[in-house]
């Protein structure tokens, strides 16, 4: 009952030690999540009136948001009496069973630095990796947001990325269209590249420099193939490719210049009754 009375009469004071430690806890803990925001945002704001790579950008920003609110945590605890010290020697201890259990994740981080390193690809990039395909959004510390162009947001863990084989279609300011264009064995063959070159000619997405190619190819089973190959600059690959098909069948229409599609000749042989 001693013990009990003694008790009693110590409330007041530690429901105010405690209370207030508790509450300045809080306090830390959300002024500390804000200022993880703001250095998120002013990472950002710097590295991009320094004109940095976006890729580079979003990164850097991710880690200075989790750095702070790691730190924003460790105070936290310290505040509320947990030792800060012994708690950092738990989690070192716990390191290599936690490493192993997150092989995956550590593996996605890996990853990620060697990307904003290496860049293999950039914020903007139109790439085909782990059996997917769309414009990179953006790089984060374990995976990458992709957008394909039907507007669908795909997100791949960055170690599947770095693993496999990674082809980047806006790494270079030119592309080369590879068409093949089969006419019939009729055909002029002197007429028919003269009207292929004159298509090629007259497009204003194809570029000068490099010069294009328009060459027999094929002798084919039913047609005689031209290989049709013009350079236009990236972001219009696919509008020229589409424009250069379309003017293609017109121009060879207008020339009587026959395209062959397969077919097939069936002979019926009668056999006299019986």
């Amino acid at each position: 009952m001693e013990n009990l009375d003694k008790y009693i009469e110590q409330a007041p004071e530690l429901i105010v030690t405690y209370g207030l430690q508790v509450i300045f806890a809080i306090v830390i803990f959300f002024i500390g999540k804000y200022f993880a925001k703001v250095a998120k945002n002013l990472t950002t704001k710097l590295m991009n009136k320094r004109k940095i790579d976006k890729t580079v950008v979003s990164f850097v920003a991710n880690m200075a948001w989790a750095l702070v609110f790691v730190f924003t945590v460790i105070a936290t605890l310290g505040q509320i009496g947990v030792q800060t010290a012994s708690l950092v020697a738990v989690i070192g201890a716990a390191g290599l069973a936690v490493g192993l259990a997150l092989q995956g994740s550590l593996s996605n981080f890996a990853s990620g630095v060697l990307m904003v390193l290496f860049r293999p690809c950039r914020v903007g990039d139109y790439i085909e990796a782990a059996g997917i395909a769309g414009t990179v959004d953006e790089i984060t510390i374990f995976s990458t947001k992709l957008r394909t162009p039907d507007n669908k947001v795909i997100v791949a863990p960055n170690s599947s990325i770095m693993n496999g084989t990674i082809t980047n279609y806006s790494a270079m300011e030119t592309r080369r269209i590879d068409l093949v264009i089969g006419v019939s064995y009729d055909a002029d063959l002197k007429q028919t590249k003269d009207v292929l070159k004159q298509v090629l000619d007259n497009n204003a997405h194809i570029l000068k420099d490099p010069g294009y190619t328009v060459a027999l190819t094929e002798l084919a089973d039913s047609s005689v193939n031209f290989v049709v190959r013009p350079w236009v600059k990236g972001s219009d690959y696919w509008p020229a490719r589409f424009e250069i098909l379309e003017q293609i069948k017109l121009a060879l229409d207008e020339n009587n210049i026959g395209i062959p599609y397969p077919q097939m000749d069936i002979y019926v042989k009668e056999t006299p009754a019986a």
